[in-house]
């Protein structure tokens, strides 16, 4: 009995426990409550559930103490108290099954406490609005009263009545919480100041200085330098100046090391900006690639690989790109590979220019199957002309006749996406419409699809010239067949221009009817080809010097395209060749003025002006082409030759210096420089020039002739012999060259030499008077026997030499009778014929003979064989370059003989 009460004891005292427990934490519940949605009308519902809970709490601890105390008052007395007892368990077992009913309870505190908040928060709500629209109209009746305040100096006597909305006691704001007292207060100010922006409180304080040591401040700023390197980096590669895009692109690589350092030494490495590093790396790689450091640009995208950052995969495209310029072809290909399967399927364009990567590495490597692979892969998922042209080449390479074909045909059937040219012509006169057609006509959109339309007509045109050989038996057949598909395709005007491009391949071939005969039938359709097949139909009819057909098509392409400065060029060049040089210049001026930079009606219009002598003319066309073409040897040579034809040498050698600094092997320019130097005195300069051309072209006769004269002059017979030698081998036939070589060996002294040299001579040209006269000589001075040999035949050499010319003079005088007679002359001017005749045959009587002498003389020593020598005397030696003066007769002033005159 005494455990049953002992158990029933404890389960009260922890009930009760329990209880307060549970009173305490609503306790601290609605305390935060409160403090969490600030509004005063929610603590007293909390309040008085607790309040309930802690009296029903109460009760059950005042019945428990009651059934102890009766308990020890029947043991004390020691009455039998059994029934009491009962009674008192079975009251404090009613009284305890309330706590089965204690969870319901408690759920009922809960709803009751939620729908107390509910009710608070809409009351709150309602109470703050209600403030604001007052505290509104409060500012409102203060800003009216101010201003009437301001306006009559009489107190308004609405303001005794009623305090002044919005007024504030010492100053303080106004709260616009509507938690806190408002903060009315009846000042007697009749009119207070409006301070809206609160400039009675005096000036703000100051604000704090930002501290630059903190390690958050130095991690921001040298990201902020970081950051600024590396765009100057990239404006200066934009520049065009690698070295100093790859210095910046270093230091903010330190600049980063430096960055890092920093977050470490701070204790902050979780926070590393891998974007920043990211951008530093690829910006240093990219640098490296620029200025051709290879081997730096590929270790700085293997880092960006190795750390997996962002897009990592991608920049593998750049390193093999690095090793194609390196011509490590098979690691280019592979890295091209790996790329691709880093890549999604999403990113449709980057693949197909990766494959389009791959298949030109393959045809670097001559794998022209894989490539053929490769591009085939493009030209099914996104055809392009690019593609398609080298996909013609690759077939090209292989010799397939069918895929060349096929190639060809999914070159042309690419779209273009290249609007027509119509939609930029104004379709009325309004003015602002034709502006703005004019600028779009010229913006850079439209210059794009100009640059797009011209490098696939380029390429279906090259794709044709390289197949057409190729793809048929005959050249002619297989660009007829390219001529059909061309016709059939959106490249329908290519069709004239591959017709031009077969008469020309005739022309190469030397096929010029069947080339004529393309270029004639071009010429008569109506195409924009007519003006240049007939332009060259004009061109070679000037080559064949059928002067009236050139002229014909040349008038046939002024009029097809007035616009055509070719067409007028070739007009010139009709007028030109009939030596009507004022005409032409016409012409060639009007082609330069469709277009100033064509080049043959500028070079042209200077060459007619110097056929014209209007050398000042000329001379700046020829200036102004020199602009033009700054690297033409053939502009700078006419502009020398110009200045020459003025009398201005030293401006003729400057250009000529110019001619040599671009083409320094050029014989002309050189012996050019060498005859200029000659004319102004300065014989060493004049020989370096002469000699540098006569090693590069050692056939120029007029070089080797001053060469030789210089060193006859200087007395350097052995060094002149040698340049002889070279006019012998150039010109076999010529005597005069041999004659010297003798001679030369004459002065230096070798007698015997020379008489051997004249011996050939005369053997060769035994009709020669000029190596007998030598041979006479030689062999008198020396005492010979073949002397009067020599003399015989110089006299019969003499002696037929004039029945040659007295038969010559008797034809000529009977030839000019005969055609005075057919007119019929007078008899005086019959008879007057006679004496002319006579008087023309007088010359020939005193030509000097030496057959008087070699027959008179009774020995050898009385024999006078003067002579010429072809090189002159000792004491006065010919000028050098001069031309050779007439042989002076070597007997003359002697009498003839009667044996020397024409029987």
């Amino acid at each position: 009995m005494h455990i049953f009460f002992t158990f029933i004891y404890l389960l009260c005292n922890l009930r009760v426990c329990v209880d307060v427990r549970i009173s305490c934490v609503s306790v601290r519940c609605s305390c935060r409550v409160y403090s969490h949605i600030s509004c005063v009308y929610v603590f007293v519902p909390v309040c008085v559930c607790t309040l309930c809970m802690c009296a029903h709490h109460f009760c059950h601890v005042f019945v428990c103490v009651c059934m102890h105390i009766f308990y020890f008052i029947f043991e004390y007395l020691s009455i039998n108290c059994d029934f009491w007892i009962c009674v008192c368990v079975c009251v404090c077992v009613c009284v305890r099954m309330h706590a089965c009913i204690f969870f319901l309870l408690l759920c009922m505190y809960c709803v009751i406490f939620f729908v107390c908040v509910c009710v608070c928060l809409s009351l709150s709500l309602s109470l703050s609005l209600v403030c604001g629209l007052l505290h509104i109209h409060g500012h409102v009746n203060k800003i009216m009263t101010t201003y009437f305040c301001c306006q009559s100096r009489t107190p308004m006597p609405s303001s005794v009545s009623r305090p002044i909305t919005g007024a504030v006691q010492s100053g303080a704001a106004r709260p616009i919480s509507a938690i806190s007292a408002a903060g009315y207060s009846s000042s007697t100010t009749r009119c207070p100041t409006y301070d809206p922006l609160g400039q009675s409180r005096g000036p703000a304080p100051p604000l704090e200085e930002k501290k630059d040591d903190t390690p958050e401040e130095k991690i921001k700023l040298l990201e902020k330098k970081v950051n600024d390197l590396i765009t100057e980096s990239c404006l200066a590669q934009s520049m065009g100046n690698s070295q100093l895009a790859l210095e910046k692109a270093k230091e903010a690589e330190r600049m980063e090391r430096a960055l890092e350092r920093q977050r470490e030494q701070s204790r902050k490495a979780e926070h590393i900006n891998v974007h920043l590093t990211y951008a530093v790396l690829l910006n240093l790689a990219n640098q490296y690639e620029n200025n051709e450091m290879y081997p730096e640009a590929l270790s700085s995208y293997q880092l960006i690989v190795k750390n997996k950052m962002t897009n990592a995969g991608r920049l593998k495209v750049n390193m093999a790109n690095i090793w194609v310029k390196q011509k490590n072809y098979p690691k280019a290909i592979k890295l091209y590979r790996m790329a691709l399967d880093h890549i999604s399927d999403d990113y449709k364009e980057m693949r197909i220019k990766i494959m389009q990567n791959i298949g030109t590495v393959f045809v670097l490597l001559g794998q022209y199957s894989e490539a053929i692979a490769s591009f085939e892969h493009i030209m099914r998922k996104s055809p392009n002309i690019r593609t398609g042209y080298n996909l013609v080449l690759c077939y090209y390479a292989t010799r397939d006749a069918d895929g060349m074909k096929n190639a060809f045909h999914k070159l042309l059937a690419v779209p273009l996406d290249v609007q027509n040219e119509d939609k930029y012509i104004a379709a009325n006169d309004d003015i602002k419409s034709n502006m703005l057609m004019e600028v779009i006509k010229n913006d850079k959109l439209h210059q794009m699809e100009r640059d797009l339309k011209a490098r696939a007509e380029r390429y279906v045109m090259t794709s044709a010239k390289l197949i057409a050989p190729a793809i048929e038996a005959s050249f002619a057949a297989g660009f007829d067949w390219c001529v059909d598909l061309v016709k059939n395709s959106p490249y329908v005007e290519l069709a004239n221009d591959l017709q031009l491009k077969k008469a020309m391949t005739f022309f190469r071939q030397m096929h010029f009817d069947q080339a004529m005969k393309i270029l004639k039938e071009v010429a008569k359709q109506d195409s924009r080809v007519k003006s240049a097949a007939a332009n060259n139909l004009a061109s070679l009819f000037i080559l064949e010097k059928d002067y009236e057909q050139a002229e014909r098509y040349a008038d046939l392409a002024v009029n097809a395209d007035r616009y055509n400065p070719g067409a007028f060029v070739c007009k010139g060049n009709t007028e030109f060749v009939k030596r009507d040089y004022v005409k032409a210049a016409e012409f060639f001026k009007e082609a330069l003025r469709n277009d100033s930079s064509c080049t043959e009606a500028l070079r042209n219009l200077g060459l007619t002006y110097k056929k014209l002598n209007r050398l000042e003319d000329a001379l700046g066309c020829f200036l102004k082409l020199h602009s033009i073409l700054r690297d033409s040897a053939e502009v700078m040579y006419q502009l020398a030759d110009i200045y020459e034809l003025m009398e201005d040498p030293h401006q003729a050698v400057e250009w000529l210096m110019q001619v040599i600094s671009v083409v320094p092997n050029d014989p002309k320019a050189l012996a050019k420089l060498g005859d200029l130097h000659d004319l102004e005195g300065d014989k060493s300069q004049a020989l370096h020039y002469y000699c540098e051309s006569f090693r590069l072209f050692p056939c120029n006769m007029e070089v080797i002739e001053w060469l030789a004269a210089y060193y006859v002059q200087t007395q350097l017979y052995e060094k002149a012999i040698h340049y002889f030698d070279r006019a012998i081998l150039v010109q076999p036939s010529e005597v005069r060259w041999q004659l010297m070589v003798a001679s030369c060996y004459r002065r230096s002294g070798n007698s015997q030499k020379a008489l051997e040299t004249y011996k050939e001579i005369h053997r060769k040209f035994p009709e020669d008077p000029q190596c007998l006269r030598f041979l006479v000589r030689l062999c008198q001075d020396m005492g010979l026997k073949e002397v009067h040999d020599y003399a015989s035949k110089l006299k019969k050499l003499e002696k037929m030499k004039e029945l040659r010319e007295q038969r010559a003079k008797a034809e000529q005088e009977v030839s000019t009778r005969s055609r005075r007679t057919d007119s019929a002359a007078s008899p005086t001017e019959n008879t007057s014929s006679v004496p002319k005749g006579e008087r023309a045959a007088a010359p020939v009587t005193s030509l000097p003979a030496s057959g008087k002498l070699y027959e008179n003389s009774g020995s050898p020593k009385e024999l006078d064989a003067s002579y010429i020598d072809p090189l002159g005397p000792l004491a006065d030696p010919p000028r050098v370059g001069a031309k050779k003066q007439a042989d002076d007769d070597v007997f003359a002033g002697e009498d003839l003989g009667d044996e020397l005159l024409p029987e």
